[in-house]
């Protein structure tokens, strides 16, 4: 039998999956030369190369890729372990960690993790920002706990709870202000600016005004909501953001939100998690800590229109 250590399989994981040592290493909060040491050992225990090794990459063997399939496994099985223990204790601490999508993780977490910091003390909440493609692989493979996306997600594996609807709201220059909202129909004449690829609030806004994704369009692709702002604001083209994101983004551009007559663009935010996780009835919590910050964050917004009204 084999004689190795779930910390050598931690660095080959981490390894396999930057396939880097240079990165690997800086993930394992560890010295280049150690993991390098590290993996050379636990391929002499296994005899057999796990990598191949080039000067700027390196890459799983074929042995490589059948051995992280199961060492992703057994990995995922000892994270479990630890979440079972810390759902015996019957409330929620330790470390949570928690992925969020960039359409909501700037507006949405200082509010939640202030709510979270108040009602749980002892909880280590670890965040992760980024695509929903990589955050639906990265709960599989057990290095997530939830995630905060727009549902449906539609994975077996994964348990879809919905916690509240948010519209979209068009951004236009503000010499616009004084002309009456466009229907979905109108926007697909217009230059409308969206996020790049892989955004799924991209592929929203594209549905809702009817626009085919593969098709070429006469606009400009951001990487995030204020960019998009901005480029309004430059006169640039128009824009659709989410609710949650007006007070942020706008506070500093030159620009015109309106909301859209019914039937209204909306999306559906929810929490995601593993249906095999220990840690099921915390994550709930954290659900209910998700749909009250949401609330406080639309009480805001509606302030603010309030406002911006008695001004106007």
């Amino acid at each position: 039998m084999a004689d190795f250590t779930l910390k050598q399989l931690r660095y080959f994981e981490a390894l396999a999956r930057h396939e880097h040592f240079g990165r690997a290493a800086s993930a394992c909060a560890i010295s280049q030369p150690a993991l390098s040491m590290q993996i050379r050992d636990l391929e002499e225990t296994l005899g057999a190369v796990l990598f191949e090794r080039g000067a700027r990459q390196v890459r799983l063997t074929m042995f490589g890729e059948e051995f992280a399939d199961r060492a992703r496994g057994v990995l995922r099985s000892v994270d479990e372990m630890g979440d079972l223990a810390r759902a015996s204790q019957g409330r929620l601490m330790g470390r949570l960690r928690l992925g969020v999508i960039p359409t909501i993780a700037p507006y949405l977490l200082p509010t939640l993790i202030g709510e979270l910091g108040r009602n749980h003390e002892g909880l280590d909440i670890r965040v992760r920002e980024t695509l929903t493609p990589k955050l639906i692989a990265e709960l599989e493979e057990g290095r997530l706990d939830t995630a905060i996306v727009a549902l449906p997600v539609g994975e077996p594996a994964l348990e879809e709870v919905p916690l509240f609807e948010e519209d979209f709201l068009l951004v236009r220059p503000l010499a616009d202000a004084g002309k009456p909202v466009p229907e979905a129909e109108g926007l697909r004449g217009m230059r409308l600016l969206l996020l790049e690829e892989g955004h799924c609030f991209r592929d929203q806004a594209l549905s809702f005004c009817n626009l085919t994704p593969a098709l070429p369009r006469d606009g400009l692709d951001g990487s995030s909501l204020s960019t998009l702002v901005q480029m309004v604001g430059a006169g640039i083209g128009v824009t659709l953001i989410p609710e949650m994101a007006v007070a942020v983004e706008t506070r500093s551009a030159a620009v015109s939100v309106t909301g859209f007559d019914a039937p209204r663009p909306t999306r559906t935010v929810g929490m995601v998690w593993r249906r095999t996780s220990p840690l099921a009835s915390q994550i709930n919590e954290v659900s209910e800590a998700v749909r009250r910050a949401a609330h406080t964050l639309r009480a805001d917004h509606a302030t603010l229109l309030e406002k911006a009204a008695r001004t106007s």
